[in-house]
């Protein structure tokens, strides 16, 4: 038997093997490397290879535009798709992963510690953990982690078949799973959010395996590019596509959050380490929508009436749980989390407006462009949320309590002011990011005649501004006694860092979106 090397595109892919290739020498730094210098070491590594993969995917980007008038190309024998939407989506992601890393490496808040646990194999509450805490211990096996679940990320948008689909899934989940049981402080909670989100996680990843075999068993090929040539075609057994398709979604409503998937979202927002919520609730949302897209559009989209309608139940469901639900919260970030499932039915609004694959009209670059840059608006907005949150703090450290937070726009005008600002944003208020991303993606819905979508969406938007200003109101204009009043703790440079440059991105987003809008726009459309 003769056998023929695989061929694979290294000039198109080699920001993904960058990022394997620094995780796995972070691996063998932890392994070889002193302890003492570890900290620096994989921080310095794991931020110059995420910039050395950004650079590339900007290289890979470029370069797309050389491909004599193609959208792309296929690669990794079929396995992968390199076209515009699948690098801006990579690009997006690293910045989220780079401002992870800056967060993840802070030590100013924990008094010369990271928030990371010192020693995770340690019971809460045992001799261990306290020996742990008084050495200074902390684990820098999560730069690694945040790597390999980086490069799951990026696999993630750009598959273009069902296994690398269900690997790519994996890959970022896993070390997701890790990381949120990481926490230093509640221990007990982190490893409780951890616990909830591997077994949840595990639950959906079986039923998105059950329904890629009977996706396979229907189309007779794991290609996407097959499996929209069957559905074309028709002539297999359609109920085993419908339940196929079903039980996929499962998987992919899961990581995005959406309702009735959206129970571990709470929990896990809350117990993570907040720098790991801040980068997973960005980066996770941003993979696992380009997934869904190109998933849906690429390789279903010729059936498109018959799965359509659950995204209409579904987006609705989602805005309206996520919404109702957030008004009741009484922690700042499980506020946050529900409001994380809100956006996420705002998101497949907009999924509802793009057309066929293979459509190059109007309706698929205008719909892809507003999920896109929906995705680039909230992604800065809630890291920057978050690492807002990761420095108010009362004397038992980190604090998410409404009631700590009361007057904190007296006690720190500037801290809340920004917060405040991200909230605005999020919130759909002109002149910030978050109004331009909404605005794109009920016009597109409106457009593709889901209008009673819109019309709910509309009602959530306002539910939202709602909750938003109240806690808004709450810092600058309730007055509450000095004990129990949460301060606010000066950051280094990482952390500052990382507030300046997403506030200022929200605000530029909002006054001149036209740079990122054409940006999207020329970025084209999925090929097959």
């Amino acid at each position: 038997m003769e056998f023929t090397s695989p061929h694979i595109e290294y000039a198109q892919l080699w920001p993904l093997f960058v990022v394997f290739g620094v995780g796995c020498v972070g691996v063998l730094v932890e392994a070889f490397v002193p302890r003492r210098l570890r900290y620096l070491t994989q921080v310095g590594l794991t931020v110059v290879g995420l910039l050395v993969a950004l650079g590339g995917t900007i290289g890979v980007g470029v370069g797309l535009k050389d491909l004599k008038g193609a959208r792309g190309l296929v690669a990794g024998e079929g396995a992968l798709a390199i076209d515009g939407p699948a690098v801006y989506l990579w690009g997006l992601v690293l910045v989220c992963a780079i401002a992870g890393v800056l967060l993840f490496a802070e030590r100013r808040l924990e008094s010369g510690v990271t928030v990371f646990a010192g020693q995770a194999a340690a019971l809460p509450g045992t001799t261990a953990e306290r020996e742990a805490s008084s050495r200074g211990l902390e684990h820098t096996e999560v730069y690694p982690l945040l790597l390999f679940a980086v490069f799951g990320m990026m696999l993630f948008p750009a598959a273009n078949d069902l296994i690398m689909l269900f690997v790519a899934l994996e890959v970022l989940s896993l070390p997701l799973y890790l990381l949120s049981g990481l926490a230093r402080r509640r221990r007990l909670l982190s490893q409780e959010a951890a616990m909830k989100y591997f077994l949840l996680g595990a639950f959906s990843s079986g039923f998105f395996l059950y329904g890629l075999a009977l996706v396979y068993g229907y189309a007779g090929s794991m290609q996407f590019a097959g499996i929209a040539a069957a559905v074309q075609g028709g002539t297999a057994n359609h109920s085993l596509l419908l339940i196929g398709v079903g039980m996929m979604s499962v998987g992919l409503l899961f990581k995005v959050g959406a309702v009735p998937f959206h129970a571990w979202t709470p929990d896990v927002y809350q117990g993570a380490p907040t720098a790991v919520t801040a980068f997973m609730s960005a980066a996770t949302k941003i993979a696992a929508f380009g997934a869904f897209l190109r998933l849906f559009y690429v390789a279903f989209g010729a059936d498109r009436w018959s799965w359509q309608p659950m995204m209409w139940i579904v987006a609705i469901l989602t805005m309206v749980v996520g919404a109702v639900l957030a008004v009741v919260q009484t922690d700042v970030k499980r506020m946050l989390a529900y409001s994380s499932v809100s956006h996420s039915g705002f998101i497949l609004t907009g999924l509802l407006g793009v057309q066929a694959a293979g459509d190059l009209g109007k309706g698929e670059i205008t719909s892809l462009t507003a999920v896109l840059f929906y995705l680039t608006s909230y992604g800065l907005a809630i890291v920057g949320s978050f690492a807002v949150v990761s420095v108010v703090r009362d004397a038992g450290g980190e604090t998410a309590r409404f009631d700590a937070w009361t007057g904190l726009g007296r006690r720190a005008p500037l801290t809340a002011g920004v917060f405040a600002f991200f909230l605005l944003s999020m919130a759909g208020i002109p002149l910030t990011s978050g109004f331009i991303g909404k605005w794109a993606v009920f016009s597109v819905a409106l457009s593709a005649g889901a209008w009673p979508v819109v019309i709910v969406a509309v009602a959530a938007s306002i539910v939202a501004v709602f909750f938003y200003v109240r806690f808004i109101l709450l810092m600058f204009f309730t007055d509450r006694a000095s004990e129990g009043a949460a301060a606010v703790t000066v950051p280094s440079p990482l952390t500052s860092s990382v507030i300046a440059v997403t506030a200022l991105a929200t605000l530029v987003l909002g006054v001149v979106p036209g740079p990122v809008l054409d940006l999207v726009q020329d970025a084209g459309s999925f090929i097959r």
